[in-house]
Formats: structure tokens, C-alpha cells, sequence
């Protein structure tokens, strides 16, 4: 690191500065430096003195360089005021872009640290500042962003209004968010009526109120904004439509499986199927086979070596093989010890039962669950995995073509009756249609969908009186409530059918608000909260 180098740098980055000397104590990187101008401005008139009352050193920290850190040792005088209604006799000069009144930090790393306060708060951001070398304590950082002066909110033309749980279930608060720039405008403590409505009259100018169904909303924007003109959202209206479709087709669920057909009978398990058969255990030891080879080869080969002087670790180290295993091969007398108990053909405690096993599966039963339980009942002691793996096993001997395929739940059914008939593969389109034959209450329910579908996705809302005079003249309990539903709120509903606005970027900055949360431990104070998600947005996207 050259002196000129880091002089010419300083003379880019602040031009009121002169450096008189860089040296390295240590693992830091000390600067130091004066001020350049002969005057300063007094702080309390605003005029210019050039009279030095005296001169001390501050020492500042600075970003670091190079993964050391900086200190600048910068030489401040002190002036006096020459101006005599002045209450300062004296002040001390301030260098823009590099200190700041009480600052133990330059201008440029306070800056950093109040960016990642907001991003990161306390415990995450003291973390990262260690590993930018300018660690500081979450008390710190937190109380950087809080020193943070609030936004001041504008007054957006298309505003969007939400809840958000600030304690799930007790205490709640209200987001408000410019749906056409998608950045939050302000957060409020809570959300009742007279909390947002006040909001509104104190800031008039809101032309589209865009929100979901909630009645609490609705009130507080006529009270508060009256000329504005209200959006139901269509993601909330369409999910209210699905509750009264599951709400249908749990009144006609009977007719969702498919009648019953001749039971097929699992093929039955054949007596030579000797895979899952273990080999009969037997006392002798084996007299071919690979592993026996092997076995008798290692032995000949260790008991050598011994013979030769070798100890357990030169011949391991010399045949490759672990010690314990040359240690077992060295206290074998001959090779058949070692060829009969666990080397034989080993045994399963499911043996006993796999007769029973074969009986249940050759009668159909091949939930290996249900097995397990049963074979528990005649005193099987294993665990559940050997039976699941015994039953996969056989479903892969002997695979099945005309096993009955999953009934369809209630869940099914309401989600293909509401999704894009292209999204649907071509055997769920299948039972779809087979259901709407066998159900026609479900099936003009179903045609009602698809014309709300199509009247919604093309912004039709003006004919939505005569899709509800339809589903009203229809024998569908469950989608006259929703249309009475939707009579209460009629005006926004059409708004939210015909106009291009949506609440969409207000449940996205409600995400960013639960992930906020989870990352202060659910512990941050409201106003930690709203400074932290106002001021990151004006600072950028994070």
C-alpha cells in the first residue's frame, strides 16, 4: 500500500483533506489528515470564520482496506464565531462526506452500517460487519435505525390497504402500499376503522382503494376518502368462490368415487419364487462360492506372513486388508471357522411369517401398514421397515396393471373444477368429466365457474348481474351464499372485475413484514418495524 496511492484516492473521494501520513500499526491502517479550508461555517448563524480558536485530534474509524482496519486521525480546529448575536462562541469545523457532529465514524461508514441495520438489524448485521472488518454490537445497529428520522408518506393516486399480524391472533396492524410505483407508503399501529379512516383525511388525494373483502376496510375508506372509488381483489374474490365450490361437492361426495366393479384378486405368489425365500441355515461351512475362495486365499496368505516374523500391521499394511479383519484371520485355526454362522445363509426374524405374508397378498392386502400390524398381532417383534421393504419387494416381482386407482377426495375435485382446464392432465380431466356425469349438480356448478372464470380474465365485470341472476335461478345452495356474499360489496366487486389493479404488491410487502419478523425473533417494537421496512424501500430494493 503506497502512500500516493491512498493520498490520490482520499484527494477523489474528499477534496477538503490533505493527508500528511499513512502508516500500519499493527493489522490497522492509520491515516492522518487535516482540513484544507481556511474557514468554516458556525453551525448556529451559518456565518464563516476564519479565527482558530485551537486544534485536537479526532480519531475516526473508517471502511476498511484491504481487510484491515482504517483509523483516521484527523486534526479538527476549533473556531470562533465573529458574528456577535451569535450563542456559540466557538465550534468546531465539520469536513462534508467525511465527519459528523459526535461521530466516532466517518460519514461514509455510518452510512453502511444504517444500510445494514435496515437489511439485516441486529444479530444477522452484527455478524456481517465482523466479516466486513467494522464489527460493531446489534445494540448498536439497532439503535442506528432507530435514529433514523421517520418518512414522511405521500399520498399515492391507487393506494392498497391490508392487515398484517404483528402478534397472530391478538395484535394486528394496517399496510398501506402504492399500487402503481409497488412500494409501501406507510404502516399503521393498527386496524381498526378510525385508524385508517383518519389516515385517509389526513391525506387526501387517494382516487382508487384497492383491498380485500374486509368490512372493517371498506367503512374506513368511505368515511376517510368518499369520492375514492373501492377494488375488490380478484384473488380473494375467486377464493371465496372455491370455498363455496368445496362447500358443493362435500354435499355431493357420494357421487365422487366410481362404482364398484368385480374385485380383482392379487396374482398368487408362486411357490418357486425362491428370491424371497431365504436359503435353509445350515451348521457346515461352505465349500465354494466366491467369499469361500476368497476367504481360504487370505487365510493361506496371513497365517504366511506370520509364520515369516510379520506382525498384524505389516501384513495388513502389505495385503491391504484391515487390521481386524487380518486379526480374526490370524486367530482361525483353519478357514472353516470363518465360513459357518453369520457367513452361511442368514436368517430374518420375518422367516416365521412370510408364509402368512404370501397368504395375505395372494387374498389382496398390500398395505405393508396394515400387514405390519397384523403379523404385531401374531406376535411378530421386528420393526416396521423390514416389512415395508419385503412388501416393495414383492410389488416389484410382481407388478400389478389393474390395481383400483386413488379414489378422488373432495379437495380433487374442487381444485379441477377451478383450475384452467389446459393445466389438468389428461387422466384428472378424465375423472373430472366422469364425475360431472355422474353428478349434475356439480356439473352446472362447474359451468358457473368457468362462466365467472371467463368474465374475471377478461375484465368483463359488467356481467356479473346476469352471471349472478343464473347462479341464483340454480338449485346451489353454497353459490347463493357467495353471490349474497358479493351483493353486499357489489360496486367494488365490479370495480375489481373490470379495472387492471389488484392487491398483489400488498400481500408481497406483507410477506417481506413476516419475513422481517422471523428475522428480529418476532421481538422488534412497531416503530423498529416501520422504519425498517419504509426506509429499505426508499433505500432500494433489498
Amino acid at each position: 500500500m503506497g502512500d500516493a496511492l491512498l493520498q490520490d484516492l482520499w484527494f477523489r473521494r474528499i477534496d477538503d483533506v490533505v493527508i500528511e501520513d499513512v502508516e500500519l500499526d499493527g493489522e490497522c491502517v492509520v491515516i492522518r489528515a487535516r482540513g484544507r479550508s481556511p474557514r468554516a461555517r458556525c453551525p448556529g448563524c451559518g456565518e464563516a470564520s476564519g479565527r482558530v480558536h485551537s486544534r485536537y485530534v479526532r480519531r475516526l474509524a473508517d471502511m476498511p482496506v484491504g481487510q484491515r482496519p482504517v483509523v483516521i486521525e484527523l486534526q479538527v480546529r476549533r473556531f470562533r464565531c465573529g458574528e456577535s448575536g451569535c450563542l456559540r462562541a466557538t465550534f468546531a469545523e465539520q469536513i462534508d462526506g467525511l465527519t459528523f457532529r459526535y461521530g466516532r465514524r466517518s460519514s461514509g461508514l455510518q452510512a453502511i452500517l444504517r444500510h445494514v441495520a435496515l437489511i439485516l438489524a441486529g444479530r444477522a448485521g452484527a455478524r456481517l460487519t465482523k466479516t466486513l472488518t467494522a464489527a460493531v454490537s446489534r445494540s448498536t445497529l439497532l439503535r442506528l435505525a432507530r435514529a433514523l428520522p421517520d418518512p414522511e408518506p405521500g399520498t399515492p393516486r391507487v393506494l392498497g390497504v391490508d392487515e398484517f399480524a404483528l402478534r397472530k391472533g391478538h395484535v394486528y396492524g394496517t399496510i398501506l402500499v402504492d399500487i402503481e410505483t409497488r412500494q409501501p407508503v406507510d404502516l399503521l399501529p393498527g386496524r381498526s376503522v378510525a385508524t385508517v379512516a383518519q389516515w385517509l383525511t389526513d391525506h387526501p388525494g387517494v382516487e382508487v382503494i384497492c383491498r380485500d373483502r374486509s368490512v372493517a376496510y371498506a367503512e374506513a375508506g368511505r368515511l376517510g376518502a368518499p369520492d375514492a372509488i373501492h377494488v375488490a381483489d380478484r384473488w380473494h374474490i375467486w377464493k371465496n368462490l372455491a370455498e363455496a365450490v368445496e362447500k358443493t361437492v362435500v354435499q355431493h361426495r357420494a357421487l365422487l368415487r366410481e362404482p364398484q366393479e368385480e374385485t380383482q384378486v392379487c396374482p398368487i405368489v408362486p411357490a418357486e419364487f425362491k428370491e424371497l425365500t431365504p436359503p435353509a441355515s445350515s451348521a457346515e461351512p461352505r465349500r465354494s462360492g466366491r467369499l469361500s475362495d476368497r476367504v481360504r486365499r487370505q487365510h493361506i496368505a496371513v497365517h504366511d506372513l506370520l509364520a515369516q516374523g510379520k506382525g498384524l500391521r505389516a501384513v495388513a499394511r502389505e495385503l491391504g486388508l484391515a487390521r481386524n479383519t487380518v486379526r480374526r484371520l490370524a486367530q482361525s485355526a483353519t478357514p472353516d471357522e470363518l465360513l459357518v454362522g453369520q457367513w452361511t445363509g442368514r436368517t430374518s426374524i420375518l422367516d416365521p411369517h412370510k408364509p402368512y405374508l404370501h397368504q395375505r397378498w395372494n387374498e389382496g392386502c398390500t398395505n405393508a401398514a396394515r400387514l405390519f400390524a397384523e403379523l404385531r398381532d401374531r406376535g411378530y417383534t421386528g420393526g416396521s421397515t423390514i416389512v415395508r421393504q419385503y412388501i416393495r419387494r414383492l410389488r416389484e416381482a410382481f407388478p400389478r396393471d389393474d390395481l383400483p386407482r386413488r379414489q378422488p377426495s373432495v379437495r380433487d375435485v374442487t381444485r379441477w373444477i377451478t383450475r384452467h382446464p389446459d393445466s389438468l392432465s389428461s387422466d384428472q380431466a378424465q375423472q373430472l368429466k366422469d364425475i360431472l356425469a355422474r353428478c349434475p349438480e356439480l356439473d352446472r356448478a362447474a359451468g358457473h365457474v368457468r362462466a365467472f372464470a371467463e368474465l374475471m380474465n377478461n375484465r368483463q365485470g359488467r356481467r356479473l348481474h346476469r352471471w349472478i341472476a343464473r347462479v341464483q335461478a340454480d338449485d346451489l345452495p353454497a353459490l347463493h351464499t357467495f353471490t349474497t356474499g358479493l351483493g353486499h360489496d357489489l360496486d367494488a366487486v365490479v370495480a375489481g372485475l373490470s379495472m387492471p389493479y389488484s392487491s398483489g404488491p400488498v400481500e408481497g410487502h406483507n410477506n417481506k413484514i413476516k419475513m422481517l419478523k422471523r428475522q428480529m425473533f418476532g421481538r422488534a417494537n412497531f416503530d423498529l418495524l416501520r422504519k425498517r421496512v419504509l426506509l429499505a424501500a426508499a433505500h432500494g430494493p433489498s
